[in-house]
């Protein structure tokens, strides 16, 4: 018996390889809890690269040596896969992301719209909305509420949606339009927060890509998809798909 296990741990060992994952800043903290089950379940390893999705695609149609995308957006997988960069008919949707006001300090808030309208706070964190798909959904509610020109010389706006938390968080900015997700991986961080409704901006639908075939990336892309991993992004704050 202890042959046999000896046996299956080796080739595990032997068959174990490392996937090359570019992954939209918003979704890191989830991608490191599925990284463990993935390894847990057949060995192989992920090597995590955050950051915007608009830098990573450009490092991919640069040529970066990915194996996997994980965007913030549809729209940037497509438009690779239209380029002939990655596996064709390998784009899914991976995860649906939620917008939500966060204001450290407060006990409870109103309506968003009322609190961005007539609260008096010194700069709002978005992402950047030419580079974030978080920035371009808090653009898009802020101009359905008729606020985005007054929001303007108050707004700051980080490189992607991590950094415009960061903002918030060390106090550099007084309230953000964020991620859930975020909100949900610093445990509830101190403070308020409300839903931004869905209705106002664009679905931020978070599509995944395969850059490169090979047995390790399309397994993990799999587990992706299954019960286990679906159940680990719909407890960060996202939606899947069959939620919709």
């Amino acid at each position: 018996m202890l042959a046999v296990l000896i046996a299956v741990c080796l080739a595990q060992v032997v068959g174990a390889a490392e996937v090359r994952v570019a992954v939209a800043a918003n979704f890191a903290s989830t991608l490191h809890v599925l990284a463990e089950g993935f390894r847990s379940e057949t060995g192989h390893r992920l090597q995590i690269s955050t950051g915007s999705t608009g830098k990573h695609y450009a490092q991919i149609h640069n040529g970066a040596a990915f194996d996997v995308f994980l965007a913030g957006d549809s729209a940037r997988p497509a438009r690779l896969e239209a380029e002939g960069v990655g596996v064709a008919g390998s784009r899914f949707t991976y995860a649906v992301g939620r917008l939500a006001l966060w204001v450290p300090g407060e006990s409870g808030l109103g309506p968003p719209d009322e609190y961005l309208g007539t609260a008096d706070f010194r700069r709002l964190a978005i992402a950047n909305p030419r580079l974030a798909p978080y920035g371009l959904a808090a653009q898009q509610a802020l101009q359905a509420w008729q606020l985005w020109d007054r929001m303007q010389p108050r707004l700051v706006r980080g490189e992607n949606i991590a950094q415009a938390f960061q903002f918030v968080a060390t106090g550099n900015a007084s309230a953000g339009l964020v991620a859930l997700s975020l909100l949900r991986a610093g445990q509830m961080p101190d403070g308020a927060f409300r839903l931004i409704p869905d209705s106002l901006h664009q679905p931020i639908r978070q599509d995944a890509l395969l850059l490169r075939r090979g047995e390790a990336a399309e397994a993990f892309l799999l587990y992706l998809r299954g019960d286990e991993a679906t159940g680990v992004i719909r407890s960060a704050g996202y939606r899947v798909e069959a939620d919709r």
